[in-house]
């Protein structure tokens, strides 16, 4: 299996997966909320992309709540950054809580990495990076950049990219530790109840990558739902490498929630469903911090709903996702070469095992 088999559930992931179960996680209350009482997080400092609406500026608002020292909301719009910084500092607990609004676009693979060398002069306090950035896209277009299908380069290989040079990071931060450290830093990576509806018909393409550029396998639902399966297909690659010392990385399923921007371009029957069926924002955040701060080293490549872990896709499981996740894996080694992705995982990796 491709997956981490270290953890047991109480269902199978084809129960996990049903239309039923889904209803009943989204009708059935409100997952609990990390409180202060449970993390502190004085002293610490937390990334946030996606961080100017929705689910990713919650995300901040709970951060903050818990004591949360210094906060960098990464942004596409750097005004409309500032105006939710603005927002949140007028209602932030204490004076020492420090926020801040960095670009960042994951349309662009110059972004990230730039956000990421940025990133390194928060050494040696950076703890938490939730990468909630996404989108879900109505049409099929390619990314003048890189020649990628937009949501596969966002949602995907962008968000890949960073969580590898961010890894580099929190590697020097393991390494500087003292023994009284809180333990490892935490990558939260988003994911989404519909990577297990997911058709994935580019499965057996070889090569996989470039598949998903022709307009003729392109459909709006089963793109952006491969999208998060791709993701939990190579979160469960990553923790075979990298050990949870250097950093837990795991992903968050907030559920389907209103008030966020991603499915803006999929028109009314979404808005509606959307409304009748989503929770609130506040509501969806909370897995995500309890991803961020609540779970243990336990949750490292692993996958947390409703704050708590749960089966990934069934696809994740079956048989021939071994062949498809190596494949996967290797093509977008290939892909992120230029940043030296190979290296990256070969230096986290080393260091976190000695």
């Amino acid at each position: 299996m491709a997956a981490n088999t270290g953890v047991t559930f109480d269902i199978t992931p084809e129960q996990e997966a049903s239309k039923l179960q889904f209803v009943r996680r989204q009708f059935s209350g409100a997952p609990p909320a990390v409180s202060r009482d449970d993390v502190n997080l004085e002293g610490k400092a937390a990334i946030v992309t996606g961080a100017n609406g929705g689910i990713g500026l919650e995300c901040c608002r709970q951060l903050l709540d818990l004591g949360v020292s210094k906060l960098i909301m990464a942004v596409r719009d750097e005004q409309k950054g500032e105006a939710a910084r603005e927002t949140l500092t007028a209602a932030k607990s204490s004076a020492s809580q420090f926020i801040e609004v960095w670009k960042l676009d994951l349309a662009s693979y110059e972004s990230v990495v730039a956000f990421a060398r940025r990133a390194e002069s928060l050494q040696p306090r950076l703890d938490i990076a939730i990468l909630n950035a996404g989108v879900n896209r109505g049409s099929f277009a390619l990314n003048p950049e890189t020649g990628h299908e937009e949501d596969v380069q966002t949602n995907y290989l962008s968000t890949v990219l960073l969580t590898l040079l961010l890894l580099r990071t929190f590697k020097q931060r393991s390494s500087a530790a003292s023994p009284s450290s809180s333990g490892p830093g935490r990558i939260v990576i988003v994911s989404s109840d519909t990577a297990a509806w997911a058709a994935f018909a580019e499965k057996d393409q070889t090569p996989l990558l470039p598949s998903f550029d022709e307009e003729a396998r392109f459909s709006t639902f089963d793109r952006y739902a491969t999208t998060k399966l791709l993701g939990q297909l190579f979160v469960a690659e990553l923790a075979r490498r990298v050990p949870a010392s250097t950093a837990v990385v795991n992903l968050a399923n907030p559920g389907l929630c209103h008030g966020s921007a991603l499915n803006r371009e999929l028109g009314l029957p979404a808005a509606i469903l959307m409304r009748v069926m989503g929770r609130t924002a506040a509501i969806g955040a909370r897995s995500l911090v309890s991803a961020a701060a609540g779970q243990d080293a336990r949750s490292h490549g692993q996958y947390i709903e409703d704050c708590v872990i749960r089966p990934m896709a069934p696809f994740v499981y079956a048989e021939d996702a071994q062949v498809v996740s190596q494949r996967l894996w290797k093509e977008t080694m290939a892909e992120l070469s230029f940043a030296g992705a190979d290296k990256i995982i070969e230096e986290v990796s080393q260091a976190g095992r000695t």
